[in-house]
C-alpha cells in the first residue's frame, strides 16, 4: 500500500475528534440526574451514562435520516430516558427537561487535550496547511461549539450536513469540503473517530481517510475489510497525526 502524499488541507470531524463531546455528555447527564434526585438515582453512574449515550445514538441518527426534526430528537431522548425511570413526559415537558440537561452539557464543553497541540504540530510540519471541519449536524449549533472552545481562529471552514444536504459517509459532503478549499480530494486528509462514517467514507471519496481510535475499539469484520480495501490509516491519538501525514517526505 502506497504512502499518501502530504496534504494541503487537513479536515477533521468535530465531536470526539477535536471536541470532547462524550466526556461533556457524561458529565452533563450525571450532574443533571443528581440535581433531579429520585427516581433518577436508581441506576449507577456508568449505567446512566451508557443509557444516555445509547439514546443519543438512536435518536440523533433518526434526525440525520430525516425521521425526526432537531427538536423532536431531543424530546425523544428526554422522554425515553425519563420513561426508563418511570417518569412520563409530554412533548413540552420533554423539551424543558432536555433544555435543563443541556445547560449542564454546555458547562462541560472542552477540547481534547491533544487537539491544539496536533494543529500546532501540523502547521510546523506542513507549511501553509489549512484546517477544516466536516460534521453531521446543525450548522449554527456546531459553530456555537467551535466558538465556545476557541477553535474558530484555527479552522478555516466548517462544513455541516445540515447545510450541504448530505451526511457522512456520503462522498458528497467530503467533496463539498474539498470544493470549499479548492483542492482535489487527493490533496486532503480527513480524521474522525468513527471508522465507517468518517475514515472509510473519506477514503472512498478519494481523501486520505484516518481513523482516530481513541478507545481501542475493535471493528467488525466487515468494517475491517472495507477499511483495508479503502486504505484507511489508524491512529490512537492526534499526536500521531503530523508524523503520519509527513512520513512520505
Amino acid at each position: 500500500m502506497s504512502t499518501p502524499s502530504v496534504p494541503r488541507v487537513v479536515l477533521f470531524d468535530l465531536d470526539d475528534t477535536l471536541f470532547a463531546h462524550r466526556a461533556a455528555v457524561e458529565t452533563g447527564i450525571l450532574r443533571y440526574a443528581e440535581s433531579l434526585g429520585s427516581p433518577y438515582g436508581a441506576l449507577e453512574a456508568d449505567e446512566l451514562a451508557t443509557l444516555w449515550h445509547e439514546l443519543e445514538e438512536e435518536h440523533y441518527h433518526s434526525y440525520l435520516a430525516g425521521d425526526l426534526d432537531y427538536e423532536g430528537q431531543r424530546q425523544a431522548r428526554a422522554r425515553d430516558f425519563a420513561a426508563r425511570h418511570g417518569v412520563t413526559l409530554s412533548d413540552a415537558e420533554a423539551s424543558g427537561w432536555f433544555a435543563d440537561y443541556f445547560e449542564h452539557y454546555v458547562a462541560a464543553w472542552s477540547l481534547h487535550d491533544d487537539a491544539l497541540p496536533a494543529l500546532d504540530a501540523l502547521e510546523a510540519a506542513i507549511p501553509g496547511v489549512r484546517f477544516g471541519l466536516i460534521t453531521n449536524g446543525d450548522l449554527p449549533f456546531q459553530r456555537r461549539k467551535v466558538e465556545a472552545v476557541g477553535l474558530e481562529a484555527r479552522i478555516d471552514r466548517l462544513i455541516a450536513s445540515g447545510e450541504v444536504g448530505a451526511v457522512k459517509p456520503d462522498a458528497a459532503i467530503f467533496h463539498a469540503a474539498c470544493e470549499a478549499f479548492a483542492v482535489a480530494p487527493g490533496e486532503a486528509a480527513y480524521v474522525g473517530d468513527r471508522l465507517r462514517t468518517d475514515a472509510i467514507g473519506a477514503a472512498r471519496a478519494g481523501l486520505t481517510g484516518i481513523w482516530l481510535n481513541r478507545r481501542d475499539a475493535v471493528p467488525s469484520f466487515a468494517d475491517e475489510l472495507d477499511a483495508l480495501a479503502a486504505g484507511v490509516r489508524t491512529i490512537r491519538s492526534l499526536s500521531e497525526l503530523a508524523p503520519l501525514l509527513t512520513a512520505s517526505r
